[in-house]
C-alpha cells in the first residue's frame, strides 16, 4: 500500500464524457483522479479524424459555467434550423425560404437569441477538456495507465493500475464505454440489440453556405444527416444497411463523393470529401442499473443509444451534471457519497429519463428506417402534423434542445 493515492473519486476513461466529469466534480470541490488507457500527447497530436458531436444548447451551458466554451466557441457550428424530410423528397433551403420538405424547426421560434444547439469536432472538445485538466489542481491524471482489478469494500473502492499503483476511494466512475468492463464485473446487466444498420461518418467541404441549416433525410435503409461545421463544410452521418455500408466504405473517393453528391442534391454547389471516413456497427445498450455500491455509470456505460437525434453525447452530459449536484447534496448533509442511499438519488434521477430518450429513439429508427406504404402515410401525417402546431413544434425543439424535466444545476438557465 505505499504507493496508494487517496482520493474522494476515481473516474475511469478519459474520453469527453469522463473528462467532462473529472472537471464537473472537481468544480464542486471532490479531488478526483482520472485514468484512461490512451497517452494525452498521441490524442492531442491527432489530426482531425472527421468525428463530431452534437452540443444541445442546454448541454452547451455546463460547458460555460465549467469554463470550457470559450476554448470551443471559435470551433463550434449553430445549427440555427433542422429540416427533417422523408423518404424520397428532398428538401431545399436558400435565402430564408424552404420549400418541398416535411418538417421545420426554426430556432428563432423559441423567442431566444441562441441557437438548437451546436456541432464541434470531437478532437476540440477533447482539447479543450485536457487543457482545463492540467490547470486543475484537485484533479490528477493518470495516462496512459492501465486499470487492473477493481475491489468494492463497504468502506472505500481501490483500484490497482497495471504499473502497481493503486488509487483509493469513496466513489468510482464508469466511463468506459459501450462495453464498460466496469459495469460487467459489477455484475450489472444491460439490455442490447443490434440494429441491422451500419454508421458511415465523413466530412466534406462544400461550394455554398449552409447558413447554420442541419438536415435530415429518412431514407429506407436508415437517416442520412448533412449537419453544418464551420468553414463551410458539413458533417455527414449516414446510416446504411449493414450489408451494402462495407461497399461504400470500399469505394474510391472519386465515388464515394458522387454518392455522396446524389442524397445532397445540388444545394451546397460542389463538394469536396475530407478523409478519413469511418464506420461503426449501430446498436442498442441500456444499463439495467446507473449505479451499485461505490460504483456509477455515465455516458455510453449507462446507455448508448442510435445517433438518428444526435443526443449521445448531451445524455452524458446530464448524467455528469445530475451526478456533480447529487454527489455534493450528499456530502454536504455528512452522507458517504459512495453509498448507494446517496447513489439511488442519481439513478432515480437519470434512468427513467435517459430510458424514455433512448426508447424513443429506437422507435424513431424502427418507424423510418422502411419503406412500407402504409408507415410512409403515417409518418408523412404525424410530420404535417407537428409542422402545423407551434407548441408540437417548441416541444420537440426543447427535447432536441435537453431543456426538458427537471435540469441538474449546471444545465439550468442563467438567473
Amino acid at each position: 500500500m505505499s504507493d496508494a493515492q487517496t482520493f474522494d473519486i476515481v473516474i475511469i476513461g478519459g474520453g469527453p464524457a469522463g473528462g467532462l466529469a473529472s472537471l464537473a466534480l472537481a468544480a464542486q470541490g471532490f479531488s478526483c483522479a482520472l485514468v484512461d488507457a490512451a497517452d494525452p500527447a498521441v490524442m492531442r497530436a491527432e489530426a482531425f479524424d472527421g468525428r463530431t458531436s452534437a452540443i444541445s444548447y442546454a448541454s452547451a451551458r455546463v460547458f460555460k459555467r465549467l469554463g470550457l466554451w470559450d476554448a470551443i466557441a471559435p470551433d463550434a457550428e449553430p445549427i440555427r434550423d433542422i429540416l427533417v424530410t422523408d423518404g424520397r423528397a428532398k428538401s431545399r433551403f436558400s435565402e430564408g425560404a424552404v420549400s418541398n420538405f416535411s418538417l421545420h424547426f426554426d430556432s428563432r421560434e423559441l423567442g431566444e437569441d441562441q441557437p438548437l444547439g451546436w456541432i464541434v469536432e470531437n478532437k476540440v472538445i477533447r482539447d479543450a477538456l485536457f487543457d482545463a485538466i492540467e490547470r486543475t489542481e484537485n484533479i490528477a491524471l493518470f495516462a496512459p495507465a492501465m486499470r487492473a482489478a477493481t475491489k468494492f469494500n463497504p468502506e472505500n473502492a481501490i483500484v490497482d493500475l497495471a504499473d502497481g499503483r493503486q488509487l483509493i476511494a469513496k466513489l468510482v466512475v464508469a466511463a468506459d464505454g459501450r462495453r464498460s468492463p466496469l459495469r460487467a464485473e459489477a455484475g450489472i446487466k444491460t439490455n442490447d440489440w443490434r440494429y441491422n444498420q451500419t454508421g458511415i461518418v465523413a466530412s466534406v467541404a462544400h461550394e455554398k453556405p449552409h447558413h447554420g441549416v442541419a438536415q435530415e433525410f429518412f431514407l429506407p435503409a436508415g437517416p442520412f444527416a448533412i449537419l453544418p461545421m464551420t468553414h463551410n463544410r458539413s458533417s455527414l452521418v449516414w446510416t446504411e444497411d449493414a450489408g451494402a455500408a462495407p461497399a461504400y466504405m470500399a469505394l474510391s473517393d472519386e465515388k464515394f463523393r458522387i454518392e455522396i453528391e446524389n442524397r445532397f442534391g445540388p444545394y451546397l454547389g460542389a463538394i469536396e470529401p475530407a478523409e478519413p471516413r469511418w464506420s461503426y456497427p449501430l446498436a442498442f445498450t441500456l444499463a439495467q442499473s446507473y449505479a451499485a455500491p461505490r460504483l456509477a455509470l455515465i455516458g455510453d456505460a449507462a446507455h448508448a443509444i442510435h445517433p438518428i437525434a444526435g443526443q449521445g453525447y448531451n445524455l452524458g452530459i446530464k448524467d455528469i451534471a445530475a451526478l456533480a449536484d447529487v454527489l455534493s447534496e450528499g456530502r454536504d448533509v455528512g452522507l458517504d457519497i459512495g453509498a448507494m442511499t446517496v447513489l439511488h438519488n442519481y439513478q432515480k434521477w437519470r434512468r427513467f429519463d435517459s430510458a424514455a430518450l433512448a426508447l424513443g429513439c429506437d422507435s424513431l429508427v424502427r418507424l423510418f428506417s422502411n419503406d412500407i406504404g402504409p408507415l410512409r402515410l403515417a409518418r408523412s401525417l404525424g410530420m404535417s402534423a407537428v409542422g402545423r402546431v407551434k407548441p408540437l413544434r417548441d416541444f420537440f425543439m426543447r427535447q432536441a434542445g435537453a431543456d426538458m424535466g427537471a435540469l441538474p444545476s449546471l444545465m439550468q438557465r442563467e438567473a
